[in-house]
């Protein structure tokens, strides 16, 4: 299946660990150009800092990483599992820190460079790039639940609601569940639901 996932936005991060200040930064990219342009403009923002550590992945393999004076293997590397285990690609972290006089020790500085990049990740947000199914379905007030989380149970994703005499839900469906979904509306529904469709696009879905 042809899809990958991506940060859906920028996202940032802020943590303090034994006066050590540790300042997150996560961006989608969509080449290793990208990812060195955005690691040099955060350098230059936080050239008083004592390290910019950061690491990045793209699409189609390249990954690179740099403590940036740090332990060998305290940062770098551990902000780039981040991305690994959450499979995102496309995405550079950049995360600064501005010592605070107390020696953190590796795995104190794993922890901190680890958690800042999850915390920047997460506040960034994560989206699907893939082939979507747009449809509607139209229902009533009372059904209105129960069909979103009908089609959330199959991947499918509320894109919007539209109220008038009835509910109509505005849908982007996993191109291949598209004729799964339409059968469990009708089921759920005892035949008053009815999914239409009105489009494909292959496009970045924020994840829910």
């Amino acid at each position: 299946m042809n899809e990958y996932r991506i940060p859906a936005g920028p996202g940032e991060s802020e943590l303090m660990e034994k006066r050590s200040r540790f300042l997150g930064h996560v961006r989608m990219v969509e080449s290793e150009d990208e990812a060195r342009e955005f690691i040099a403009e955060m350098k230059r923002k936080y050239h008083d800092a004592r390290h910019n550590c950061w690491c990045y992945a793209v699409r189609g393999g390249a990954e690179r990483y740099s403590d940036d004076g740090e332990p060998q293997g305290s940062a770098g590397i551990p902000m780039l599992e981040v991305l690994r285990r959450r499979e995102v690609t496309n995405a550079v972290c950049v995360v600064t820190r501005y010592f605070g006089g107390v020696l953190l020790g590796t795995g104190g500085l794993l922890r901190a460079y680890t958690q800042s990049t999850a915390d920047a990740l997460d506040a960034a947000g994560v989206a699907v790039v893939r082939a979507w199914t747009e449809a509607e379905a139209r229902c009533s007030y009372a059904r209105a639940e129960r069909m979103k989380t009908e089609a959330a149970a199959l991947g499918a994703v509320t894109a919007d609601v539209v109220y008038g005499a009835d509910v109509t839900l505005k849908l982007l469906i996993p191109a291949e569940q598209t004729e799964a979904l339409r059968a469990r509306l009708f089921d759920v529904s005892a035949g008053s639901v009815a999914l239409t469709v009105t489009g494909e696009s292959f496009r970045a879905v924020q994840a829910e």
